[in-house]
């Protein structure tokens, strides 16, 4: 019996290696060719408490290649100094940019989808790009952007910026949602197959053309979902439409979270909602992670304790491991990570364990998840 549940873990870990390499493929760099239309584009910022990041994103907006742009951002309720900041980038802002203040949160909407929605109906641009206060972008962003968007023919394109890390903390948990999206999901369905149900979109960074946004009902269509960014994808493939994703290391960088405690809220709040709030996915994944991940640790560190050296109890969770780390080292050759931090992909994994149990308790059993001052259950 243990001899076939070792193969399983194996195949099954072979697999999601195919399946990396494969979407290796399928999310190619962005490619580095202008618009020929010069459509006019609506960069829309939402921003809550953005004091340490708005002036490094809105700074790197202001400086971008494309010719035919606006910049809107909308101050939610920030009770940091995100306003007084906003003014000042304004008057050097040479009629570029706008600023809004945000209206009050109405029941039943989520924060980043009303904020989003507002910036959505101000906007004047025929492509609307929302991006994420924490974000930081090269000149030639934009221009590369909407280049791939005008060859790819897509309604919604996304990217995956490079994920800043420097704390180590940040090191350890955030690649992991690099892992999730690389080993898991098939990106060649998300562009190809109609069903909702492969989708990928990062809020960071999506650019929409309005005539679909508009079809889809923007962002009041995820009015209650905290992760927007895959339900927007899911309502544009319904609604028919193309979606295009690319690796945007190169053009557009993020800084998430600077502590663990800002780590430990922010995956709460996502990783339930992700699974949308379904308990047997949840659990799917928790035994997903203890079977593949912790489990041949554990046989490896039994056998070498008791001498061991069979090939159930040492050699198949050796190969395992192997399999697993040779993923993760992959994963950080490709998003610019720390190679030495992907020796500690137990740990990671241990501490998704421990977040997965935080999110589904503090939603179904607690106060909810919390982020800027804001909780979170829908569920």
């Amino acid at each position: 019996m243990l001899f076939f549940y070792q193969i399983a873990v194996l195949l099954s870990l072979l697999v999601f290696l195919g399946i990396l390499l494969r979407n290796l493929i399928d999310l190619p760099g962005m490619p580095d060719h202008s618009s020929q239309i010069g459509q006019f584009v609506s960069v829309l910022v939402p921003a809550r408490n953005e004091a340490l990041n708005i002036e490094r994103c809105v700074r790197s907006l202001l400086r971008q290649e494309y010719a035919s742009f606006e910049i809107l951002v909308l101050d939610d309720g920030s009770t940091d100094a995100t306003e007084e900041l906003l003014g000042h980038l304004l008057l050097e802002s040479g009629g570029k940019m706008r600023v809004v203040q945000g209206e009050p949160l109405p029941d039943g909407w989520h924060g980043k989808a009303w904020a989003c929605s507002q910036l959505g109906r101000l906007a004047k641009g025929e492509l609307l790009l929302f991006t994420d206060a924490d974000t930081w972008h090269e000149p030639d962003a934009l221009r590369r952007t909407v280049g791939a968007m005008d060859a790819s023919g897509a309604d919604m394109l996304s990217l995956m910026p490079r994920q800043e890390l420097v704390s180590f903390w940040e090191k350890l948990v955030v690649p992991l949602i690099h892992v999730i999206l690389m080993c898991y999901l098939p990106l060649r369905l998300v562009r190809t197959s109609r069903n909702a149900a492969f989708c990928f979109a990062n809020g960071q960074y999506i650019l929409f053309r309005r005539e679909f946004y508009d079809r889809i009902n923007g962002h009041a269509s995820v009015r209650d979902a905290i992760v927007e960014d895959v339900w927007l994808c899911k309502n544009v493939k319904k609604a028919c439409g193309r979606v295009v994703a690319f690796n945007g290391t190169d053009v557009v960088s993020c800084r998430m979270y600077r502590s663990f405690r800002e780590i430990w809220e922010g995956f709460s709040k996502n990783l339930f909602a992700a699974l949308g709030y379904h308990t047997p996915g949840l659990f799917a994944l928790i035994t997903l992670i203890t079977a593949l991940y912790l489990a041949p640790c554990a046989f490896l560190f039994h056998s070498v304790l008791a001498g061991e050296f069979t090939l159930t109890l040492f050699w198949f969770p050796l190969t395992q491991i192997s399999v697993a780390l040779l993923c993760r080292l992959i994963i950080a050759v490709v998003f610019r990570q720390s190679l030495a931090m992907a020796f500690l992909h137990l740990l990671s994994q241990i501490v998704l364990l421990a977040i997965a149990c935080n999110s589904f308790y503090s939603i179904k059993f607690g106060k909810g998840a919390s982020w800027k001052g804001r909780n979170y259950n829908f569920s």
